[in-house]
């Protein structure tokens, strides 16, 4: 399965651009999953509205999914009919969009708009087994581990790590301990109030990095998982 990871320069709350450049990245990857940071819909500002699955601000991305038989994970703010809110990951294809995954690990600020989930996710795509994470899930190892419990056989992350942050060094860390490939997609340049890394890529299950991008918005890069696990 060919997979990409996108790091675009992300609009501050303008869902209909960050959305345009969403559906440019799907349709030009050729990729049948397309995986993007941490609310890549919204840009990492915790007072954007909530965006609701039916939003017709996301067709463009719909529309590329059609056309290329791609599923793109997206991130964004999500308000659940209970009124909770919460960091979350879209799925969007060509038969719309849904709400994939919750973050699980929220810092300050976060806690005092969202909610925590609880569920661990295992996405299943084309016979592989997607365990989803949000940035901070992914810098903790019981949230990998809970998560190939679940019956992950893949991780697919998206986030948004600081210049300082360890990024690689977790991500191989995740890959080696379970011995299941790493998929990152990390936001890079600025972003609300961040300076966020880039780096997005592959680590195959000995923790070698397959591909990687550089620091800067707007690279995309593609491997194939079936040569990560070979």
């Amino acid at each position: 399965m060919r997979v990409a990871v996108a790091q675009p320069a992300v609009v501050a709350y303008d869902v209909t651009a960050n959305a345009r450049t969403h559906a440019a990245i799907v349709h030009a990857s050729g990729a049948r999953l397309v995986v993007f940071p941490e609310l890549s819909l919204t840009g990492y500002n915790l007072d954007a509205p909530a965006l609701a699955p039916t939003d017709d601000r996301l067709t463009p991305i719909i529309d590329a999914c059609t056309a290329t038989g791609g599923v793109a994970l997206a991130g964004a703010p999500i308000a659940d009919p209970d009124g909770r809110e919460y960091i979350a990951t879209l799925r969007i294809d060509a038969a719309g969009a849904t709400v994939a995954y919750r973050k699980i690990h929220l810092h300050p600020p976060e806690d005092e708009r969202f909610v925590p989930a609880a569920q661990h996710v295992v996405l299943t795509l084309d016979g592989w087994r997607l365990g989803l994470a949000i940035c901070r899930d992914a810098s903790l190892p019981e949230h990998a581990a809970a998560t190939v419990a679940a019956g992950a056989q893949v991780y697919v992350a998206g986030t948004l790590n600081g210049l300082s942050d360890p990024r690689d060094e977790r991500m191989r860390e995740r890959a080696t301990t379970h011995r299941i490939p790493v998929v990152l997609a990390c936001g890079a340049g600025p972003d609300g109030p961040l300076r966020t890394a880039g780096g997005s890529g592959f680590w195959a299950p000995d923790g070698r990095v397959v591909t990687q991008a550089g620091p800067e918005p707007g690279e995309v890069m593609v491997a194939d998982l079936t040569s990560l696990v070979a």
